[in-house]
């Protein structure tokens, strides 16, 4: 109770001081109670052997006294960075909601509808009264269609029980690395990265190792770097494929060879990040790493209902892998959120429910994600200076700037990396994307194409205008 005190912003002393009277005792019950009055004691007599003797009072005002207190936070969350994208999201809302025309094209979101199926199945859900909890880990409903989609769709067999349903797929990846992490352990992320990978991987104690990967190399993993950086105090390799930032899809013959580097550290586990696994463009094929050999006891597959089935908002997702590390998962989920929406879970159901792979709508979805790539690629190809890895899934092109680094724009400022640049293209052409260095890579920002082709047309040529003053000042 002492400290409890000393933490007060304030302390207030409030004393009555009685002249001729003895001080109370010790006891802070009875001390309390003595000074409980609010006005002073009335003059009265004593009588003792005749003599009147008048008891004085006196009242002293309160004393308020200003004491600093204990604002510091746990040095775990000071270790963690703000999420960029979240924060330019927010800017690029609040210059729109002052009147001012902003492109926003830093979110992940796609600009679809949640498919009609799916919406109708959480309202029934509703009006039927599913709205209570669910288990922890999800309903037996969803858990088996999710196995059932994964050994269909991925080739990987699970039990429900093996199976951990969650507040969205970046709850499942969070709970993971905690899962499996202790301090000082080493978490591997190849750049550029998903922005929270590091800040998660920090929240859990441990310290993210941060792999660079080339644009001529389309931002794949090396394997060979790979062994070169292992060691016995790497406990996780994250693997994002189709990747974000970079839209790159790993080729199943690259994954064999990751796994083959895998396999000779025993401490060494996989998180898959598949979230964006159905957004992917022809030729490229997906391949989830727990069906390569020997790769199902090591890895963790995390996955989700919000890119392909536009179902952001809805928070729903999954992580599946051997019941030890679910079960251990699911243990911090217990104490942290419990189970997912109920109603999430049986829009989930219907959503699963929609055909292989998400069936016509998200095929729909897909063949518009592949014409607003083709129309940036050849767009942002005609720009002098920049240089492009044609992304093989999700909805992002990664592009290298760079050469307008060391550029002074009038009225601006020098532009001398990734985040000065996004802030230049936000001021003068009105167009919110995300600097590079917010993944990793500061030559780069990134552009997502969740947005219809004419809003695509409208940001390029802002972009164009913005920098018509600009010349590259590295040759290239």
């Amino acid at each position: 109770m002492a400290n409890s005190s000393l933490r007060s912003s304030t302390i207030i002393s409030s004393r009555h001081q009685l002249v001729g009277v003895s001080p109370p005792s010790s006891d802070s019950g009875s001390f309390s109670k003595s000074l409980s009055f609010s006005t002073p004691l009335p003059n009265f007599s004593l009588k003792s052997s005749g003599n009147t003797r008048p008891l004085q009072t006196k009242r002293i005002t309160p004393v308020v006294r200003a004491m600093e207190f204990d604002i510091s936070l746990s040095p775990r969350v000071n270790s963690v960075k703000p999420s960029k994208t979240v924060a330019i999201t927010d800017q690029a809302t609040a210059l729109v909601q002052a009147g001012v025309p902003v492109i926003r094209l830093a979110a992940g979101e796609p600009d679809f509808d949640t498919p009609t199926v799916i919406a109708e199945a959480g309202m029934s859900a509703i009006r039927e009264g599913y709205t209570r909890y669910t288990p922890n880990a999800g309903t037996l409903e969803l858990r088996s269609a999710i196995c059932k989609k994964l050994k269909e769709e991925n080739g990987i067999s699970y039990t429900p029980d093996q199976i951990l349903v969650s507040n969205g797929a970046k709850q499942s990846i969070l709970q993971a690395v905690l899962a499996v992490c202790s301090p000082a352990d080493e978490v591997i992320i190849p750049a550029p990265f998903w922005v929270s990978y590091p800040e998660m991987a920090r929240l859990a104690d441990a310290t993210p190792v941060i792999l660079p990967t080339s644009i001529s190399e389309d931002f794949l993993l090396d394997p060979k770097l790979l062994e070169s950086k292992l060691n016995e105090k790497s406990r996780l390799l994250i693997i994002c494929s189709p990747s974000n930032p970079t839209g790159s899809v790993y080729p199943r013959k690259l994954l064999e060879q990751i796994a083959q580097v895998v396999a000779r550290h025993p401490r060494l586990l996989v998180l898959s990040d598949e979230i964006y696994e159905h957004i992917i463009y022809a030729p490229a094929t997906h391949t989830s790493f727990a069906s390569l050999p020997g790769m199902w006891e090591r890895t963790l597959t995390v996955n989700g209902f919000s890119k392909a089935f536009a179902m952001t908002g809805w928070r729903l997702g999954y992580i599946a892998g051997p019941k030890h590390f679910v079960a251990a998962c699911g243990k911090i989920q217990s104490q942290a959120t419990s189970g997912a929406s109920s109603i999430s879970q049986k829009a989930g159901v219907a959503a699963l429910g929609m055909g292989y792979a998400g069936g016509e709508a998200v095929a729909t979805m897909v063949k518009a994600f592949k014409e607003r790539r083709d129309y940036l690629v050849q767009t942002f190809g005609e720009l002098e200076g920049v240089k492009i890895s044609v992304p093989r899934g999700a909805f992002y092109l990664f592009l290298d700037f760079s050469s307008y680094y060391g550029t002074e724009a009038e009225g601006f400022g020098m532009i001398k990396d990734s985040e000065s640049l996004c802030r230049y293209l936000l001021d003068k052409g009105q167009v919110a994307v995300v600097p590079g260095d917010a993944f990793g890579d500061d030559t780069c920002i990134r552009i997502s194409y969740a947005a219809s082709l004419s809003t695509l047309q409208a940001a390029a040529d802002n972009i164009k205008n913005a920098l018509i003053s600009l010349r590259p000042a590295v040759p290239v």
